[in-house]
Parts: structure tokens; C-alpha cells; sequence
């Protein structure tokens, strides 16, 4: 008598504490236990077993005794069975737990999209990159970095350490799977928001991005706070704030622009370090065209046409560039 009160208290306690720790319903495990019961009455009898037949499986949940019955309701559970079925019982709990966290490790990451995470490499599959990151309470947990999500110019070894954005989740072979970028444009907003406190507190507001991942990126910032200059923000003094960005991302430049809801000022802002320029805004077309300075037009086209696409791209307009006659004499020798 004694032994069955201690079989009951085992299995009870133990398909509660799962049940309550995991936040899962005790009839689901219940449930789970009979299927995977009734399985291995299949595998391990299959003598016994017809596949037209309609069978039902009780489970005590005080004990975790289970007992099989026929469409009759006729117990042929057979001899020694109760053994399989108390290992079955236990391995559908450890699954179940398994289960229940890797769920929760999922929804706690659905939650943290879009932020900021620290990781290491630990293998390369097929190009795509698996690292270990760190997400807090819920531990060191893995994430995959999918060619798409990947730099170029960037050179994946294993334990390295960066850091990545919490980018999203899906759904793979090996289940459900958290994905992480280093070359989605909020990596860089989130940098910012990390190294620039007017960013975090909302004083200085990131308007748009557009991004060349390993190359180049152009970032709009506006602040409507009065004595809030949203550029000299960002860069810093001496400009620690965005080489401090820049370090993250290995060199990538960085374009801080101003916006301005006039957007012909604010392609003409876009199209830094070119400067002079003459821009007239076709709604219509959706496009801004823009007449450079003989001695700016390389700087606003960029190599390969970089400067203007990436502009575009900020102010979400079409730019047509097209040269002037008239040169500009201008102390700016920086290069796109």
C-alpha cells in the first residue's frame, strides 16, 4: 500500500510540476502519454495490435497505471506492459518539457524582435551561421544567421563574438528557429539607440535608413526639441558616438542626414557630401531631379552610382542627376 501512495505522489507530482512550471495543461500531457502509449502497444505487440480496430487507453493520473481496451471495452493489455508503458509515460513528460521550452525560449525572443543581442559563432552549416546569444534570463540559447542575413564583406569565423539584431523566427526542419541579421538597416537604428541617449529617450527621432550592408549607410535624424542638434547627437563629440557604431559594423560608413519634411531640401541633404545643388521635386513621377555642380557631380552620382541610389533609396524618391555648367568651389574633398 505504501509503494502505490509512492507511485502516486512520483507521477502526480512529477505531471503537475511540468504541467505548472511550463504552463501547460495537465490533459494535454495526459493526452500525449496515451498516444505514445498506444504506439508502443503497436510496436512492441504488434501481434496483438489490427490496424481496424478502435482502441482506448485509461491512465490513472494519480499512479500512471495504464490499462489498453479493445472497441469492446475489454482490458487486453498485455502481460509486463505496464513497465513499457511507465517508460513511455516518462519520456513523453521529458519531451513535453523540451517542448515547453524551447516555446517559451521562442516567445520570449517573438518579444525582443528588433533589438539588440551579443553572440558567438559556433558553427558554419552549409553558409549559413549558428551562434550562441545571449538572451538573458532565458540563458544562452542558439540562433542561425542565413546567407541572406550575412555581410559580404564580412569574414564569419568561429568564435568570434558580435553583435546582432534579434531579427525573427522561422520555421525550419529543426523546428522553430530564431533568426538573427547583420545586414537589415534597424541593426544600425539600434546601434544608435544603444550609443546615442537622445535616440533611446526619443528626443532624436531616426526618420529613415538606407543601407548598403558592409559599405555604406545613409541615416535621417530629426529632433523637434528645441536646442537638439540631431546630427551633432549621433556623431558625438569628436565624433565618439558614431565611431563607436562604425567599430560594430567594421568600418561601414555612415552618412548622418538631416530630414526635413521640405524634401527638396532633404534630397539635397541626402545626396551628401555633395553640396550645392539645384533639386526640383516631380510628384507626379516620383521623381527628384537634381542639377549638380560640374566639380560635385561625381560626388553626388558616387562610385557606380552608390551616393544617388543609396539617396533615393533614403528619400524614397527617384533622383535624376544631371551636371551644370558652372563649377562650385567647395573645401569638401571627401570621397563617397
Amino acid at each position: 500500500m505504501q509503494k502505490q501512495t509512492g507511485a502516486r505522489s512520483e507521477f502526480s507530482a512529477a505531471l503537475h510540476q511540468v504541467a505548472n512550471e511550463r504552463n501547460l495543461d495537465p490533459e494535454v500531457v495526459i493526452d500525449a502519454i496515451k498516444q505514445a502509449i498506444l504506439a508502443a502497444f503497436k510496436k512492441d505487440h504488434p501481434g496483438a495490435y489490427t490496424e481496424e480496430e478502435v482502441y482506448d487507453v485509461s491512465l490513472d493520473p494519480a499512479t500512471g497505471e495504464a490499462r489498453i481496451h479493445d472497441a469492446a471495452k475489454k482490458d487486453i493489455t498485455p502481460p509486463g506492459f505496464g513497465r513499457i508503458a511507465a517508460m513511455t509515460a516518462k519520456q513523453v513528460i521529458l519531451q513535453k518539457v523540451r517542448e515547453a521550452e524551447k516555446s517559451n525560449v521562442i516567445g520570449e525572443c517573438e518579444k525582443r524582435l528588433n533589438t539588440l543581442v551579443s553572440g558567438t559563432i559556433i558553427r558554419i552549416i552549409g553558409g549559413e551561421v549558428v551562434v550562441e546569444i545571449d538572451a538573458g534570463k532565458l540563458g544562452r540559447i542558439e540562433a542561425v544567421m542565413p546567407r541572406d542575413q550575412q555581410v559580404y564583406t564580412e569574414d564569419y569565423r568561429l568564435n568570434q563574438r558580435l553583435t546582432f539584431l534579434m531579427h525573427s523566427i522561422r520555421d525550419s526542419l529543426r523546428g522553430r528557429e530564431v533568426v538573427v541579421s547583420r545586414a537589415d538597416p534597424a541593426l544600425i537604428k539600434e546601434l544608435f539607440r544603444r550609443e546615442v541617449p537622445e535616440v533611446n529617450s526619443g528626443a532624436v527621432e531616426v526618420k529613415a535608413i538606407a543601407r548598403d550592408p558592409g559599405v555604406r549607410t545613409k541615416i535621417a535624424v530629426y529632433s523637434n526639441q528645441s536646442g537638439i542638434d540631431p546630427v551633432g547627437s549621433c556623431v558625438g563629440q569628436k565624433g565618439v558616438r558614431v565611431q563607436a557604431v562604425i567599430s560594430e559594423i567594421n568600418g561601414e560608413k555612415i552618412d548622418i542626414i538631416q530630414y526635413n519634411e521640405d524634401l527638396e531640401k532633404f534630397v539635397a541633404s541626402a545626396l551628401a557630401p555633395a553640396t550645392g545643388l539645384s533639386v526640383k521635386i516631380n510628384a507626379a513621377k516620383e521623381v527628384a531631379e537634381v542639377t549638380a555642380p560640374a566639380d560635385q557631380l561625381s560626388l553626388a552620382i558616387g562610385r557606380e552610382g552608390q551616393n544617388a541610389k543609396l539617396a533615393g533609396r533614403l528619400v524614397n524618391l527617384h533622383i535624376d542627376i544631371k551636371g551644370s555648367d558652372k563649377p562650385q568651389t567647395t573645401d569638401d574633398n571627401s570621397q563617397p
